[in-house]
């Protein structure tokens, strides 16, 4: 694993931090792969329930693409990454992921949080995709995205125009989950992630799941996403572990099966 990219386990949570704040935590190829890795990994890994995704420092979750690194040949390894852009872009990872933004979120940075699933902000935090400012577009998924999570009119106004929103907005606007102070950021990424996994990562894992599946097909096809999520669920033993804790008062002892 790169040095640029660190990894922290605390229970069945993983915290995975972009470690390059001199420069603004962009994007090279090290980082995309050594994201790639650890997405492989921790997907596998039946101990990890939730993840969370941070960067150092306090200016910047991440400016997006290296460009002195794509420009230097990197550009394979930056966008070819099992995953797509960091990793992640592209990547239909099936645990929990948080996003922790510590500053900005522009460009690839802000893809990068569109890729996950929750997100937590600090109060000086920003978001947006300027591609259009320097004769790009966002390529690594905000374009899809964004109109997802936004209503049509903001998604294109960010997009054409490339001006960026601020934390407050983008909490109204239910971009974002939470804006906290910058000193409790981790700790309340943490607190949602473990609020998280209190709970059967079966289930959760299939609650996210169908959710965003269902979201993508019409109703008539969602009922067979959901019903297949409800046959394993249900019969898993999980679902007899839930009950016997209730009824015995006691905390669940899950299993992930």
């Amino acid at each position: 694993m790169a040095d640029e990219v660190l990894r922290e386990r605390r229970g069945h949570i993983e915290i995975l931090t972009i470690n390059r704040p001199e420069a603004r935590n962009a994007i090279n190829g090290a980082v995309s792969q050594a994201m790639s890795t650890a997405f492989d990994e921790l997907g596998a890994d039946p101990d990890v329930w939730v993840v969370v995704l941070t960067a150092t420092g306090e200016k910047a979750f991440s400016a997006g693409m290296d460009l002195k690194a794509f420009t230097s040949g990197e550009g394979a390894s930056i966008i070819g990454a099992t995953g797509g852009f960091a990793g992640i872009a592209k990547r239909d990872f099936p645990k929990p992921l948080i996003a922790a933004v510590n500053g900005s979120a522009l460009a690839g940075g802000c893809e990068i949080m569109l890729s996950c699933d929750l997100v937590v902000a600090v109060e000086h935090a920003t978001f947006g995709i300027p591609e259009v400012k320097r004769g790009l577009i966002a390529g690594a998924g905000g374009l899809l995205r964004l109109p997802k999570r936004l209503p049509m009119a903001i998604a294109l106004e960010l997009a054409l125009t490339g001006d960026p929103i601020d934390a407050k907005r983008a909490l109204s606007l239910g971009l974002i989950n939470r804006v906290v102070p910058a000193e409790r950021l981790l700790d309340e990424a943490l607190a949602l992630a473990e609020r998280i996994a209190e709970n059967a990562p079966l289930a959760v894992r299939h609650s996210k799941a169908v959710i965003t599946q269902g979201a993508e097909v019409p109703e008539s096809e969602g009922w067979a996403i959901n019903d297949a999520a409800v046959g394993v669920v249900f019969s898993s033993a999980d679902a007899m572990e839930g009950p016997i804790a209730f009824a015995e008062k006691r905390a669940p002892n899950w299993q992930g099966k």
